[in-house]
């Protein structure tokens, strides 16, 4: 005996009725239902993973780190009873901290070696106090606070004032150097400018002491 007509038509009836209701449910219900049970399946193996932080490239003293803003090459870090020409005002109980380096603009404007969107803001000592005074100045002529050309390399002095006590000979400092992202200004501000410092690199320096400096008179033997 085959089936009816109606009997045959009742599950496409009941198919219809359940699309037309399903196409009265709002699209993001569908998609809160499929989020909720993507966290329920994860949380069932321990939770969403976490990305592990890239690794930072390391460096050794004297080798080049170079972005699109500048090449910086740090040389070498030393104690110093005080530096003068540099800028940096010590006070009782406190020495310099010096960090050398070799930088090049490489961008094709010029660059503060000071301040947020300049070279300083691309490297930074990890033991140091953020709060230390700190000065900036050429090796070769003394100019303090030196700005940049384009192309064109500079040995400078970085200095911060530190307790006496605070580093000895042979601490190791550890130098993290970032990269600066571009930007450029429309509407409000105008210009370009570097900001948003992101760690890339690090290396660590052996502090060197050298007392009252290589200049300081001492006494002869006749």
């Amino acid at each position: 005996m085959s089936d009816s007509p109606d009997a045959a038509r009742a599950p496409q009836r009941r198919f219809r009725w359940l699309r037309a209701a399903s196409d009265r449910v709002p699209t993001a219900w569908f998609a809160g239902i499929a989020t909720g049970l993507f966290l329920v399946a994860t949380a069932a193996f321990g939770g969403l993973a976490t990305a592990a932080p890239a690794e930072l490239a390391r460096l050794e003293p004297g080798e080049e780190h170079l972005t699109s803003q500048r090449s910086l090459t740090v040389q070498r870090a030393v104690l110093i009873d005080e530096l003068p020409g540099t800028g940096l005002i010590l006070e009782d109980g406190q020495r310099v901290l010096a960090v050398v380096v070799e930088a090049v603009n490489e961008w094709d404007q010029p660059l503060l070696s000071t301040g947020a969107g300049g070279v300083a803001a691309s490297f930074w000592i990890e033991e140091l106090d953020d709060d230390a005074q700190s000065s900036v100045a050429r090796i070769d002529d003394a100019t303090i606070g030196p700005v940049l050309q384009p192309g064109v390399p500079a040995e400078l002095v970085y200095v911060w004032a530190v307790d006496a006590d605070a580093y000895s000979a042979g601490d190791q400092l550890t130098v993290t150097l970032a990269d600066l992202s571009l930007y450029t200004g429309s509407f409000v501000t105008q210009g370009q400018w570097w900001d948003d410092p992101s760690p890339a690199a690090r290396m660590t320096l052996a502090l060197e002491d050298v007392g009252a400096g290589a200049d300081q008179e001492t006494d002869g033997d006749g």
